[in-house]
């Protein structure tokens, strides 16, 4: 398939999640592959700085939190922790060693040249990499996303005063007052990080509600678990501007709707508005490839840009913001540019947040069902069951939570799952492939669940859309 007027049949540009496995699929395909990337280690921003390092950083904080703070002593283990924080980062950065060593041997194994520097297009079919120039037949653009600044909040992660998620993670000691600007995914996860570690946390969002994008209940139920935990939240809320003096910022809040200023100091302040793509710098302008108002590059389904040879996924594309997604769509990407035929259906996306417990959703809430049905209630069935009717939940002292299931009343076909308690992002995974085969209520419901598993609060969720839950 090799075509010899070309350096490479496919060129990558970025080796975070979509751009790696997009490369990685190509040459399995039997595509001459090369990947071009900036960064001094491949995996992107999800296994440098993000996904990865907070899912360890998380982890690690829960176990000190149920040693520090009863949970364990409650299952008759009485410890007396002591924090050390230097090898709590030790082993979160050996973590992302491994995995992106990891991929370095896959694109070795694969074949797949790694370019190293920013490339930027000459035209559409070369791109220069540093010194060097580079052609290929097809280019697929990754290049992921970059946090979104917020304007009179200046961000110095090197300073750890005003940080945002990358500094977040590096905090050489748990601040005292810690202010999370965002009541979204990065910034519970990082806040609930520093909040077990001993900080306190305020978290000062514009909307009314935590976690935007996810179902109603579950915002609500998100509200009362993080308060719970000791975490204040201060909702439909502004920050208008920030200073630093030395190691203190002050932050000027306002209502979202307008009124009286206050001041509210902290030794760290964590900027987690939300992300935004990288097409700055890479040179679309060349090849005449314009961005949409979010600065995104809207592809055609099976990811060609309006630039023929030219393809994008991820992050710069439409769509959420998730490494998962763009792994399919690099895996369709390369597949399609092979000739096959490579699909994903942006319908059935799971998104999960990893804080204790765990929020996790797929498909439509509640609100969007409604308005998918004309906004018509009476043509959505809704189940739910609480994790402390759970026998598993129960016995690991774990009650928060619930699953909720939404089924079109006339067919009984699922149209979303929203879970909460401590694997709701494992769980979501049944309720995807589920809805991937076009799943009934009864489907779900009738399918044997392991007990004791959190799983069978899935099947009594289902259950409940007939109104015959067994244990509630």
């Amino acid at each position: 398939m090799a075509d010899h007027s070309y350096d490479y049949d496919v060129l990558v540009i970025g080796a975070g999640p979509g751009g790696y496995v997009a490369a990685i699929r190509a040459a399995q395909l039997g595509l001459k592959t090369a990947c071009a990337e900036s960064r001094e280690t491949l995996g992107g921003t999800c296994l440098n700085v993000g996904c990865i390092p907070s899912k360890a950083m998380l982890h690690a904080s829960e176990f000190y939190d149920a040693a520090a703070n009863g949970a364990m002593a409650e299952m008759g283990i009485d410890v007396k922790p002591t924090l050390n924080l230097e090898q709590m980062h030790a082993q979160r950065r050996d973590a992302v060693k491994g995995l992106t060593g990891g991929i370095e041997f896959l694109f070795k194994k694969n074949k797949v040249d790694w370019k190293k520097g920013h490339a930027t297009f000459q035209d559409a079919h070369t791109v220069k990499v540093g010194d060097e120039t580079v052609t290929a037949k097809n280019i697929i653009i990754a290049t992921g996303s970059s946090v979104t600044p917020l304007p009179g909040v200046e961000v110095d992660n090197d300073a750890g005063v005003v940080v945002d998620s990358t500094g977040a993670l590096e905090l050489p000691a748990v601040p005292k007052k810690m202010v999370v600007i965002g009541g979204g995914v990065i910034g519970l996860e990082m806040g609930s990080v520093w909040n077990r570690l001993g900080a306190e946390v305020i978290v000062v969002e514009y909307l009314d509600k935590l976690l935007p994008g996810m179902d109603d209940d579950v915002r609500k139920e998100a509200a009362k678990i993080f308060k719970k935990q000791g975490m204040e939240l201060r909702l439909s809320t502004k920050v208008t501007g920030c200073s630093v003096d030395g190691k203190t910022a002050s932050l000027t809040l306002e209502p979202a709707a307008g009124g009286e200023a206050e001041t509210l100091e902290a030794d760290c302040v964590l900027v987690s508005i939300g992300r935004r793509p990288n097409t700055d710098g890479l040179g679309l302008d060349t090849i005449g490839l314009e961005t949409n108002k979010r600065g995104q590059i809207e592809t055609e389904q099976d990811f060609r840009t309006a630039v023929d040879g030219v393809w994008a996924i991820g992050d710069c594309v439409p769509g959420p913001m998730l490494a998962h997604k763009a792994e399919d769509e690099g895996i369709a990407c390369a597949e399609n540019i092979a000739g096959q035929t490579g699909i994903v259906n942006h319908d059935i996306i799971p998104g999960v947040v990893y804080t204790l417990p765990e929020f996790a959703g797929v498909g439509l809430t509640q609100e969007e069902a409604i308005e998918k049905m004309g906004g018509d209630k009476a043509k959505i069935k809704v189940g739910k069951f609480p994790m402390m009717a759970n026998s598993r939940a129960k016995t690991n002292h774990e009650p928060d939570g619930f699953v909720k299931i939404i089924a079109e009343a006339e067919s009984d076909r699922v149209l979303g799952v929203w879970c909460i308690n401590n694997v709701a992002g494992t769980m979501i995974a049944q309720a995807a492939q589920a809805m991937e085969f076009g799943a009934t209520s009864e489907d779900i419901a009738y399918t044997c669940h392991a007990h004791p598993t959190h799983s069978e609060a899935i099947k009594e969720a289902a259950m409940a859309v007939q109104g015959k839950a067994i244990h509630v």
